[in-house]
């Protein structure tokens, strides 16, 4: 059934018709009743493509996460897509893998899709071989990154403030007593190592140690549990260990209890997004909570601000808080 043979049927032409269906003035209200009674007994529903040649506008946007697994991001891609559906947008939201070059053909396919906008997910796009396949592919089109930020004029951040969050992580564990504390990186992402700095910063400015204590592990519980052993072996005086993010933090506590190291008591534990991960931990656990709902919601009015064509602020910061629970 098309809008031809609902106007024929009508006895309206095909305009009145389109009137009705987008609302607009012009159509006496009796022919609006006729027109919506006939739409819906054929169930009828707009040709979107269709109307995205006329309009050039797909209302498709673009979300990009590079591993899936990583709840993190699924959960402000969920967020940021219940925003735009509100908004008659229509999210795809695809898995690119961790290697740039997939992340590049990935911004290729939203070109093909012939998307109205793009988000980023995470930190781990921000980087040169994105920032030209963005060029390449989605001058034209805003590309909302969550958490990172490119130079390119059709390019705008929403961004967590992890780096003086973390310091603040460290200022809580000076402030219960302990004053060795260490840190646990997996992923050398542009958001690790902003964590990882506000450590380094905050462990010199208050004059902890004369080195700060840094622990790369593998992204895995297996790799935390491991890299936890190892800090306490070499280094028993550390009395707080912070992790780059909480799935770590869980498994180092796993393996601070299984060398029966007191928490608190011993080692402070703290760990980075205040997740799920944080409150079914055993003891609850103390993170540093970077704001993922108020980031998410950000994106995704930033993203609506630049298709209306509205004023939109490049950067944005959100503050982060510590949520301190049972590990400090």
């Amino acid at each position: 059934m098309t809008i031809y043979d609902i106007a024929k049927e009508a006895g309206v032409s095909p305009s009145t018709v389109s009137r009705v269906i987008n609302n607009r003035p012009g159509v006496s209200i009796e022919t609006q009743r006729k027109v919506q009674r006939l739409l819906k007994k054929y169930d009828y529903f707009p040709n979107e493509t269709a109307r995205g040649l006329v309009t050039k506008a797909s209302k498709i946007i673009g979300i990009l996460i590079d591993d899936l697994r990583t709840s993190h991001h699924t959960e402000g891609a969920y967020i940021i897509e219940r925003e735009l559906a509100k908004l008659g947008y229509c999210c795809i939201i695809l898995n690119t893998g961790t290697e740039d070059e997939s992340k590049a053909e990935y911004l290729k396919i939203l070109r093909q899709r012939r998307v109205d906008g793009a988000v980023l997910m995470g930190s781990s796009f921000q980087n040169d071989t994105i920032k030209k396949a963005i060029a390449k592919y989605l001058p034209n089109q805003p590309v909302i990154m969550a958490n990172g930020y490119l130079d390119l004029p059709n390019v705008y951040g929403v961004m967590a403030d992890e780096l003086n969050g973390v310091a603040n992580c460290v200022k809580l564990l000076v402030s219960k007593g302990h004053l060795r504390p260490a840190f646990v990186i997996d992923k050398p992402t542009p958001s690790n190592l902003q964590k990882q700095r506000g450590y380094v910063e905050a462990v010199r400015n208050l004059g902890l140690m004369s080195e700060p204590l840094i622990y790369q592990c593998e992204s895995s519980l297996q790799g935390a549990y491991a890299a936890t052993q190892r800090i306490v072996k070499e280094h028993p005086e550390v009395d707080g260990i912070i992790y780059a993010v909480d799935l770590l933090a869980v498994s180092g506590v796993r393996a601070l209890t299984d060398l029966k190291i007191a928490i608190p008591g011993q080692v402070s534990v703290i760990g980075v997004d205040n997740s799920l991960y944080a409150e079914i931990s055993n003891p609850k656990l103390t993170s540093l909570d970077n704001k993922l709902l108020d980031l998410s919601i950000a994106s995704a009015q930033t993203l609506i601000n630049a298709l209306k064509k509205r004023p939109t602020t490049k950067k944005i910061l959100i503050y982060s808080a510590v949520v301190e629970r049972e590990t400090t």
